[in-house]
């Protein structure tokens, strides 16, 4: 019986769940460097990183669940 729209099966949702957190720790990773080299190059101080930080944090937080959105809604392959 096939699965219905929108249903994941237990491999395809932890295969999702670890794409999920190694492409989260990328993203988040390079937010925070990003911040912290961007007010170290320009002697911007600590607080100025840590809100360079905070603000590339929150994109990255949108970028995660743009991606989240579109791979929960991909149709599985059916092989």
């Amino acid at each position: 019986m096939p699965a219905s729209s929108g249903s994941l099966k237990p491999r395809n949702l932890v295969t999702l769940v670890s794409i999920m957190v190694l492409v989260g720790t990328e993203v988040f990773g390079v937010a925070l460097a990003a911040g912290w080299a961007i007010a170290g190059i320009f002697e911007l101080g600590d607080l100025v990183g840590h809100v360079l930080m905070g603000v590339f944090s929150l994109a990255a937080l949108w970028l995660m669940i743009q991606l989240w959105q579109r791979a929960s809604t991909l149709e599985p392959i059916r092989g």
